[in-house]
């Protein structure tokens, strides 16, 4: 297995509404792997849309925290939805998330899988393990996060890394 960068993106000071990467191009390898190190100023929720579209997306949740375990599923969503370190969580502080696209330019549908770690000093940290579908048939070219409210930003110093796996 071969991982290559693609492309790193870093919020600067004051912020930024949402990530994007586009233009991605389907001979990259075959698999896609983006790496986050993320903080949401106003909130906690960021969305990931591909290719803009904003249907058939379906998914399982199993997320643990200080003191509590629970789990959901989705279907037929507008964007997936995840969880990062917000401005309730310790100062300072980031979630890793890691978001793997398989056959990620393929005819099929695509299998996305995630994990996701707050660092927190508080009973509150969370850890997410999720299993996406996104049921379409186009290959991925932009992956956009954002996040579910509009006020909420990715605060400074968020990074992002796109990766090609061959």
């Amino acid at each position: 297995m071969t991982m290559t960068l693609v492309s790193t993106i870093t919020v600067g000071s004051g912020g930024a509404a949402s990530i994007e990467f586009t233009g991605i191009a389907g001979d990259l390898g075959k698999d896609l792997m983006l790496l986050v190190s993320s903080r949401l100023e106003g909130g906690a929720f960021p969305n990931m849309t591909i290719n803009g579209t904003t249907a058939n997306y379906a998914g399982k949740r199993l997320t643990g925290g200080g003191n509590y375990v629970s789990s959901g599923s989705s279907s037929g969503g507008s964007n997936f939805n995840d969880y990062s370190v917000g401005n309730t969580d310790t100062a300072n502080t980031f979630s890793s998330n890691r978001y793997y696209f398989s056959n990620y330019a393929s005819s099929a549908a695509k299998s996305i899988s995630a994990e996701t770690v707050n660092e927190n000093n508080a009973t509150s940290a969370v850890m997410n393990l999720l299993a996406n579908l996104w049921d379409n048939t186009a290959a991925i070219t932009s992956i956009e996060l954002n996040s579910y409210n509009s006020s909420n930003e990715f605060a400074e110093h968020t990074t992002a890394s796109l990766y090609s796996i061959s």
